[in-house]
């Protein structure tokens, strides 16, 4: 119950409030909200409820600290005092904030949309509103957007959102099952912003054995000191594991956040071959707050430590295996994938199949690159 309060809280607040975007499944991009004129008081609250949340929960205290410094002494220059768009100032803010902690999930938002106040921490949702979660997430297919069988029998998984993983277990299970028999799968996260750890975790435990394998800890600022939340592949799964057969994880530089958690986690424990681009580099996760009536800040509150490499990808992402443009990562997993498939089999006829398909790959993607 704990688990779910909490996600629902965060998905509440990115879909409906100023929660960080990386955070939600990606889908189309909602028209932009009319803009409306600031003054002095209202950036002035802005200003100081920032600098005050920062010191507050801001998952590193030293540079919550240089950033109040910094705001602080463009105050004092008059930087923000010609403002009057509420959209640019809260541009503004996120910039200079993000010049001093380097970090992509900190950004202020300005919400057409008054912002209710809440207060007491996570709250138990009510029925309407765990129904409405409910279809939400079932609208968005839990994240993933396409599952199919490629030829030289592939699978391929097009996911855009780690969201609920009690309520999206059946559908991730689904998806296991219906692979089970390919050779290989591509996980295709080029256009996949993050979301909830814990379906990471789910959807990582089934490409391992039943054994829990160690894949991230979380490690949250409480107070003066940290709360440690560790998260494992289960001992169980609801669907069929895939064991044994290669992994492929398409990245781009969109990659965020919780889909460069399961790159990074399936890298390290060599689980998967990465191909594509460099990922966005977010590994600091946190939560919304409000500021004002019309304006609010997601402010990282933890840091991930994988415990393989004793840090995380925060400002420099995940590097891929093979590093190819995005748009050529699906082509060339599918080369390498088929170049496996050739190798293991004994079927003359299977094999001559296959090395007609990798032909055929291979004159589309030189097309591709000639026609750039």
């Amino acid at each position: 119950m704990h688990r779910f309060k909490a996600f629902f809280a965060l998905a509440l607040c990115a879909c409906f409030m100023l929660g960080d975007p990386s955070a939600a499944p990606a889908r189309q991009a909602p028209p932009e909200p009319p803009d409306m004129t600031v003054d002095a008081a209202a950036r002035k609250e802005v200003i100081e409820n920032l600098i005050k949340r920062l010191n507050e929960t801001y998952v590193f205290a030293d540079a919550a600290a240089k950033m109040e410094q910094a705001v602080r002494a463009r105050v004092a220059r008059g930087e923000y005092d010609q403002i009057t768009s509420a959209r640019q100032f809260a541009q503004k803010l996120t910039s200079d904030v993000q010049e001093v902690s380097r970090d992509k999930h900190l950004r202020v938002r300005y919400s057409a949309q008054p912002i209710p106040e809440r207060t007491g921490g996570p709250r138990e949702p009510t029925a309407e509103e765990r129904e409405r979660f409910r279809r939400d997430m079932a609208r968005i297919n839990y994240g993933f957007q396409k599952v199919e069988r490629l030829p030289g029998n592939i699978g391929y998984v097009e996911f855009r959102g780690f969201t609920d993983p009690e309520g999206g277990g059946d559908t991730v299970a689904a998806v296991f099952n219906f692979l089970s028999n390919t050779e290989a799968i591509i996980f295709d996260l080029r256009k996949n912003g993050g979301g909830n750890p814990a379906m990471v975790a789910l959807i990582c435990s089934y490409l391992f054995g039943a054994e829990p394998v160690h894949l991230n800890s979380l490690h949250w600022r409480e107070g003066k000191g940290e709360r440690v939340e560790e998260f494992w592949t289960h001992k169980e799964v609801a669907g069929k594991r895939y064991t044994g057969r290669d992994v492929y994880v398409l990245t781009s530089n969109n990659t965020f956040s919780g889909a460069e958690e399961f790159t990074y986690n399936l890298k390290n424990l060599k689980r998967a071959t990465i191909i594509g681009e460099t990922t966005g580099g977010g590994a600091n996760p946190g939560g919304s707050n409000r500021l004002s009536k019309h304006f609010g800040v997601f402010i990282p509150r933890g840091r991930a430590v994988s415990p393989i490499t004793k840090t995380n990808w925060e400002g420099t992402g995940v590097e891929p295996d093979v590093k190819v443009a995005a748009d050529q990562a699906l082509t060339t997993a599918r080369i390498m994938a088929l170049r496996k498939a050739v190798e293991k089999t004994t079927d003359v006829e299977l094999k001559g199949a296959l090395q007609r398909e990798i032909e055929m790959l291979q004159k589309e993607a030189g097309q591709a690159q000639a026609g750039k």
